[in-house]
This record gives structure tokens, sequence and C-alpha cells, in this order.
């Protein structure tokens, strides 16, 4: 079965922590700190796999868990590394925030590589945080967490070309004749059920990748059929080629189809609108008098500047020149794919959340001032308040940090008092 979107959970491993210990060899009395690092946790990491043409696997497993880093040990053992974890996707995969729909990466082009979610990093041992005059510190710092999201993962096929129109209009048809594709044909109401993409090869190695893309029927942007999946399709694609019945050969309006689907794109797209367009008029072969059918779609369209091919995608004729003319509008475009750009970085925003803290004062209470955030936390977390020494560490970090400053910004006086998580502090200078 074709999938081309799936959501799923990814999460990268969590850095170890940091070890405290000491050295305990014999003739080393009082030795000093030996604790080791923890290892950085894995990165969630996309790589673009030529082979894959389809999300179906990510149907079957949702939940995608990097290794976490070892914690450091005795002896400045650095805990071992967590390993990455590499996910396969199809060329043309979207990777979105799921909360916020934003596009995380398109794994398109030169992009075939993308870390999406860094691991956390080790802490670090006792061992460097000894100084003159802290020679046996007592904590050591925890790895930072792990980085978890949902993500939508959503294939837009790679084509220069979209193929567009209502079932049963002959785009099969015509997409086996160009191209090295063999779509399923058959003579049926209901849409193909598989975006199909074929290479035209044109004369001195000229040529563009085409692709039929299904499921536009009337009411597909508001996810009537199957066009609300299939329409993400067309927004790579640089040409858009309308496929009519011009015989209506099954009582439709050629004209009233080509003005639906452009409506059923502007709802989806508006952008849509704005890319070349070409009329590409089939059956001409069951037609009696060519001229007149024809002569109606050309007079409704070539005035806006849309070209009207006749055709006949079972005999062949009118096709070679329908495709020298899509070539001929390709060539001047810009020839690098429909890429688009990262919108959300998802390191960027967990790394930022774990940097802040607030300083505020008590409005209802004189003198009370509180201090919190997930640094001020977790500082707390490897800082042992209880020992003279790992005192002075928590004042030099409200030092260096500039929360001292702050609190004396706020109007902090002697005897004032700081809450910073159930612990309560006497303010002097």
């Amino acid at each position: 079965m074709f999938a081309d979107s799936a959501k799923i959970f990814i999460k990268s491993g969590k850095g170890g922590d940091g070890h405290v210990s000491f050295r305990r060899e014999i003739f080393v009395p009082d030795g000093g700190p030996d604790g080791g690092d923890g290892g950085d946790g894995g990165d969630i990491i996309f790589e673009v796999e030529l082979g894959l043409n389809t999300l179906t696997d990510f149907r079957h497993v949702r939940k995608y868990v990097a290794q976490h880093g070892e914690d450091g040990g005795r002896r400045n053992q650095h805990g071992k590394n967590g390993e990455d974890l590499i996910i396969k996707v199809p060329q043309g995969t979207l990777i979105k925030d799921a909360e916020s729909g934003k596009i995380i990466a398109d794994m398109s082009g030169e992009n075939t590589r993308q870390v999406v979610l860094r691991g956390g990093h080790g802490g670090k041992g006792n061992q460097h945080y000894a100084t003159a005059t802290m020679q046996a510190p007592k904590y050591a710092k925890p790895g930072t967490p792990s980085k978890e999201l949902y993500v939508i993962l959503e294939l837009k096929v790679i084509a220069d070309v979209g193929l567009v129109g209502f079932p049963n209009v002959g785009k099969s048809t015509l997409l086996s004749r160009v191209t090295n594709a063999r779509p399923k044909i058959a003579n049926y109401h209901f849409t193909t059920l598989n975006p199909n993409l074929g290479v035209v090869d044109l004369d001195e190695g000229k040529g563009f990748v085409i692709a039929d893309i299904p499921g536009l029927i009337e009411g597909a942007s508001e996810g009537i059929g199957l066009g609300h999946k299939f329409l993400k399709h067309i927004e790579r694609t640089k040409v858009v080629i309308h496929m009519v019945d011009a015989a209506s050969t099954e009582g439709r309006d050629p004209i009233c189809d080509i003005n639906t689907i452009n409506e059923e794109l502007r709802a989806y797209n508006p952008e849509l609108l704005e890319r070349p367009q070409v009329i590409a008029a089939n059956k001409i072969d069951v037609l009696y008098d060519d001229d007149t059918y024809i002569q109606l779609i050309k007079d409704e369209f070539e005035p806006k500047g849309i070209k009207v091919f006749p055709i006949s995608a079972v005999s062949g004729k009118g096709v070679k020149e329908l495709l020298y003319h899509v070539l001929g509008i390709l060539e001047t475009m810009d020839s690098k794919p429909v890429i688009f750009e990262s919108e959300f970085d998802p390191n960027e925003y967990n790394d930022n959340a774990d940097d802040p803290f607030s300083v505020y004062k008590d409005e209802e209470v004189e003198g009370l001032f509180y201090i919190d955030g997930p640094r001020i936390e977790k500082m707390l977390g490897y800082t042992n308040l209880e020992s003279e020494k790992g005192f002075m560490f928590f004042q030099n970090f409200m030092k260096n940090n500039g929360i001292l400053d702050e609190l004396e910004a706020l109007g902090i006086v002697d005897g004032d008092t700081v809450k910073i998580y159930g612990h309560e502090f006497d303010y002097y200078k």
C-alpha cells in the first residue's frame, strides 16, 4: 500500500551523569577527585534512502528512541556515548513539527542527512570542580536531558511537471507512452491510488520528470475522495499540465473540468495558480470535428496565456509538440528542485528552554524574593548546599550569572529573604 504521511514519536538520548569519586590507592592518602564524565546521548538523524518511495514502514513502527549516554565512572572513566539512531526516509520527505505544523527539514536536493534532535551532553565528573580552595568537590554535573518530539512525515514527490485531470481522461495512458513508467491502466471512474512518476527523455539528452497527480476531483481540497492526500504532491512541480477529455466521451465539459481543478488548486494553495499551465486536450482520435471542440477550449484559455495542445495519448498524435513546449518552459526556470525552507529548529528550541531563569519580587510580602528556572534547578541538582564548599560554589554561580545584580536591581536589602525551590536564604551583601 502506498503511504505518503505518518506521525511518529522521536526522542534523542539523555547525556550520562558525571561521577563523584576520589582516589583511594594505597600510599595516596586524601586522594583527589577522579570522577569521570558522562557520555553524550545519541542523536536522532534522518537520512534519504534512494530505494524507498513510500512511508509505509512508519505505519507499523511509530516510536524511535536513541541510546542514552553512560554515566561516568571511577578513575576518570568516561561514560560511553549513546549510539545515534538513523531513520531512513524517501527522497522528498518533509519533516514537520506535529504541534505547530512548521517545517523542520525537507529531505530533498542536497539535504540527504539531517540531525533533527541532538542527544543530551554528558555531565562533568567531580574532577573538573577541584580548585586550590576546593580540593575535594562532592558534586558532579548531571547529563543534560534528552529531547523528544512528535513529528509528521509527509512525502511530496519530486517532479518537474505535474499531470492533473479528472479520472479517466487518459493521464495514465499518456504517462506510459512518454516515460518508462508502467501505471495500471483501466477504464474506471475511481482515481489512481498512487502518484506515478516517470522520466521523459527527449533528443540531445534533454528531458524532465513528470508525475501523474491522482485524486483531483471536485471537493479534493476539502478532503473529498483522496484528493486532500495527494494535492500535496503538486507543490514541488514547476509546470502543470491539465489533461481533459476534449471529446467529452463521458459527457463532461472539458472547460468546466479545467476551471474546477484550478479552483481546487487555489483552495489548497493559491501559489499553485502562479505556475505555468498547459492544456493537453486528449482523445482527438475519437473526435469527428477536431477544430470545433478544440477551438472552444483555445478560445477560453489561450487569451489567458495557457497554451492548448490537441493530442491523442493512444496514437501519440500531438504528444511530441506538447512535450517540447513544456521543456521550453522548464528551460527558462531554475533547474533546482522546489525545496521548502526550514521554519523550526527543535534543537534550538529545546536548548534555549534549558537556559532561562527568573528573578522576581513577591508583590504581597515585603522583603521576599524568588529565583527559579531550568538553569537554577539543574544547578541545585549537582550542588551540595549543606557543605561549606558547595555553598561557596552556589554563591559564585549566583554572582557569575548576574543573579545578584538582578536582585539588587529589584531593591533587595540586607536581611531580605530569597526562596529557591524549597531553599530559603537571608540576603547579606
